[in-house]
């Protein structure tokens, strides 16, 4: 084992980011989504946050590849590729505001989006009929924005789809295909950016197969659990999250 990766396992903040890793896995294979409102916070309260993006964005995309191939058969494409398509275009911009931006700044902005929408979804509110192809494409701007800043585009797509009328399992698979298509622009602008360097894949070399057993026990909870869990349980997490990665909190968390 080199030298790299024993500094990063015997580093005094190692065991929170597993925690967060597992935490981020199990609730990606429960929910379809909310591994990076998981993984992101608390671990860029730990490392760089550059550095924990990176990190996080070839975990999701190899270890959640099999979600998304089983999930293309039952989402809504109506909605989900405008979402896609739009995101595609404000991707870079996030992406080149995290590489020249205030991380302190970032993170408040985040933790503050992150807890607004999450009192929007569990406020009950809900809409009926169908999203316009203008919605939709709003949504997916928003969220890429967030993709390139910090891996966190899951509350705008978030908010949209569990406030529809669509059940459990097209929601959850609507998310799984937006973000195994999303990730796609976010590896493309994360390179361009220089965000890949060896510390990032020491990293991924670690954490791969504790978040890939954490997914695969949170898949086997979805298919277990009640409808109404599938929204409980991801709220509550993602409320950890958001209060757990404010900056005044630091102290705490290092």
């Amino acid at each position: 084992m080199t030298d790299a990766l024993l500094s990063i396992l015997h580093s005094s903040t190692f065991p929170m980011v597993v925690a967060a890793a597992v935490a981020a896995g199990a609730v990606r294979g429960f929910a379809g989504f909310g591994a990076a409102m998981i993984f992101m916070p608390l671990v860029s309260a730990l490392v760089d946050p550059r550095l924990a993006a990176a990190t996080f964005l070839i975990l999701d995309e190899v270890v959640a590849l099999p979600l998304a191939v089983r999930a293309v058969r039952l989402c809504d494409w109506r909605t989900v590729l405008p979402a896609v398509l739009a995101g595609l275009v404000t991707v870079p911009i996030g992406a080149a505001v995290l590489a020249n931006g205030d991380t302190i700044a970032l993170r408040w902005g985040i933790s503050a989006l992150v807890l607004g929408l999450l009192v929007l979804l569990v406020s009950g509110w809900r809409y009926t009929g169908r999203p316009t192809l203008q919605l939709s494409a709003g949504v997916g701007v928003a969220a890429g924005f967030l993709a390139g800043v910090s891996q966190v585009a899951g509350p705008p797509v978030v908010a949209f789809w569990m406030s529809g009328p669509s059940p459990a399992h097209v929601i959850r698979a609507n998310l799984i295909v937006y973000f195994a298509l999303a990730s796609i622009a976010s590896t493309v602008a994360f390179w361009w950016n220089g965000f890949f360097t060896m510390e990032v894949v020491n990293h991924v070399v670690i954490l791969m197969p504790i978040y890939a057993l954490a997914l695969f026990a949170g898949t086997q909870m979805f298919r277990l659990a009640p409808e109404t869990a599938f929204r409980r349980v991801a709220y509550i997490l993602v409320a950890l999250a958001a209060i757990g990665s404010l900056p005044v909190l630091d102290n705490l968390l290092r």
